[in-house]
């Protein structure tokens, strides 16, 4: 079954969509200049009314690894995704302080980004089409040359999701522009993004 994460939430509401859908995993993103930014006290009062069984993904920005796994050990956060241009050394110095599963995430131009999230020691990656919640895809076609499970990201929407689990069979997929409104969450495309990607498991699963 494609899992799916629903990232850049920031409202209480969020959550309790969120909580209704019951995706794999959500996001909160940490870096600053990001419109979604989320502060530590923020993330914490919204972890507390996540459902326990959804996993809860911290994106952050070539971020003090001790400041990052902080929100690991406090419990905010159950996965750390790395978004900036955090390097081997980075990651094994965060290693040194966590042992919580890591998602490093690619910007795809060239078939040489796919050469580098195939090498990645990070536990998962993320292939995105620029610095993540651009609303713009990338060229999916350099994805042959994947040869681990992914999380596909960048420009996905309601419209487009169920192409792209049906035809690239990615391990997750990650949305945040795609299912907003004016800039925020919108629970009628979450609802329906969601909607989308179970479609096809469930058409699968009937074959």
């Amino acid at each position: 079954m494609t899992k799916i994460k629903l990232c850049g939430l920031s409202k209480p509401c969020d959550i309790e969509a969120a909580n209704a859908l019951q995706p794999e995993y959500i996001g909160f993103i940490f870096a600053p200049k990001s419109k979604r930014y989320v502060s530590m006290e923020q993330a914490a009062a919204l972890k507390k009314r996540l459902d326990s069984t959804i996993k809860a993904v911290g994106v952050f920005v070539n971020e003090n690894p001790e400041i990052t796994a902080a929100y690991l050990e406090a419990g905010i956060i159950d996965i750390v995704q790395l978004h900036g241009g955090e390097s081997e050394s980075y990651i094994r110095q965060l290693r040194s302080l966590t042992d919580k599963p890591l998602i490093q995430a690619f910007r795809i131009d060239t078939k040489q980004d796919i050469e580098a999230a195939n090498e990645s020691s990070a536990d998962y990656v993320l292939l995105d089409s620029g610095d993540g919640g651009t609303g713009t895809t990338f060229e999916w076609h350099l994805l042959k040359k994947i040869s681990r499970p992914y999380f596909l990201a960048g420009g996905l929407t309601i419209y487009n999701a169920e192409n792209a689990v049906r035809t690239l069979t990615p391990y997750a997929v990650d949305v945040s522009s795609g299912i907003e409104t004016d800039g925020h969450k919108d629970r009628n495309k979450m609802t329906a993004f969601v909607n989308a990607v179970r479609s096809v498991d469930s058409t699968a699963a009937r074959i």
